[in-house]
Parts: C-alpha cells; sequence; structure tokens
C-alpha cells in the first residue's frame, strides 16, 4: 500500500507543477528566498509530501497557493442568491 500512497502523491507533484508551468508560474528569473521557519515544520512537510530537497519543497508549496481557487469561498456566498422558487429539475 505504501507504494499506492507514494505514486499518488507523485502525480498530484506532476499535477501541480504541470499546472504551474502552463500557468507561467515557472517561467522568468529565478528569486533567492530566505526565510526562518520551525524545523519541525519542514521535516513533517518533507515526510508528508516526499520531498528531500527544501527548493523542491516549497516551489511545489507555493505553486500550489498561487493556483488554489476561490470556489468554496465563492459557493458559500453565493447562499441565498437564487430564488427559492426556481425549478432546477432536482
Amino acid at each position: 500500500m505504501p507504494v499506492k500512497h507514494k505514486d499518488n502523491r507523485s502525480q498530484r507533484h506532476e499535477a501541480v507543477m504541470a499546472a504551474a508551468k502552463a500557468a507561467g508560474l515557472l517561467s522568468g528569473a529565478n528569486s533567492k528566498l530566505s526565510v526562518r521557519v520551525p524545523r519541525e515544520l519542514i521535516d513533517r512537510a518533507k515526510m508528508q509530501s516526499g520531498f528531500a530537497s527544501t527548493t523542491d519543497l516549497v516551489e511545489y508549496a507555493l505553486a500550489k497557493v498561487a493556483l488554489e481557487d476561490d470556489f468554496g469561498a465563492r459557493l458559500v456566498g453565493r447562499k441565498g442568491s437564487i430564488p427559492a422558487d426556481i425549478a432546477l429539475g432536482i
């Protein structure tokens, strides 16, 4: 079973990075990033993601944040905006 988990994780990584590339987020000059982050956070994130490289981990994490959509928030924000008398065919 752990191999299947790793395959799924790897597929997610590839999908996120492919989407980031398609969106133009991986082109252009690289920037140096210097931050202070608790070691436990980095270690746990590496363990969960399967990344050994901190650079790869941070690039992936930033890509995920940059690609996030606000569908959930927009959906909840529309609550009550559709009149109750509309026939939805459900």
